[in-house]
């Protein structure tokens, strides 16, 4: 593993453990080179899934700016970060136990969606403005008017 540090490509693990929601393995790792120590998590990965974007654009599904959309929902909201975690877990599960290659980034988006609907109500809001593109404060209060409290919100 190269390290973030020195670009050194070796580095020694020192440490093993399981997350958690048992998902991952987080690894504590020595650079060999200049001795800084960082933290690697390895997940498993049943395909390589190819999102399509609006206008047919494809990129490759990538769990980090799933688990960057979500965090930025719940900024501020208290909810633990193994909540979060456990829902980016099981919406990637959600992704790859479709058996398609394929999957769409609105598919994607809904997902999300009713994973923050029953997580947090001011989350599915936040998230829902810019998903949904509200452009009006009326498309706030039309939303919310819709929404129940539930969760943690």
């Amino acid at each position: 593993m190269r390290c973030p540090f020195c670009a050194h490509d070796d580095s020694q693990v020192k440490d093993s453990r399981p997350t958690e929601d048992n998902t991952a393995i987080r690894r504590r790792r020595q650079c060999e080179s200049c001795g800084a120590r960082f933290t690697t998590f390895e997940r498993i990965q049943l395909r390589e899934i190819v999102v399509v974007k609006r206008g047919d654009a494809r990129e490759p599904f990538d769990r980090a700016k799933l688990e960057q959309s979500v965090a930025l929902a719940c900024r501020k909201r208290g909810i633990a970060q193994e909540r979060l975690d456990q829902l980016v877990s099981g919406i990637q599960r959600q992704i790859e136990t479709l058996g398609e290659t394929e999957t769409s980034a609105k598919a994607i988006g809904e997902m999300v969606m009713e994973g923050l609907r029953l997580l947090d109500s001011v989350a599915y809001i936040r998230f829902a403005s810019v998903y949904r593109d509200f452009s009006e404060a009326r498309d706030f209060e039309e939303f919310a008017g819709t929404v129940r409290d539930v969760g943690q919100g």
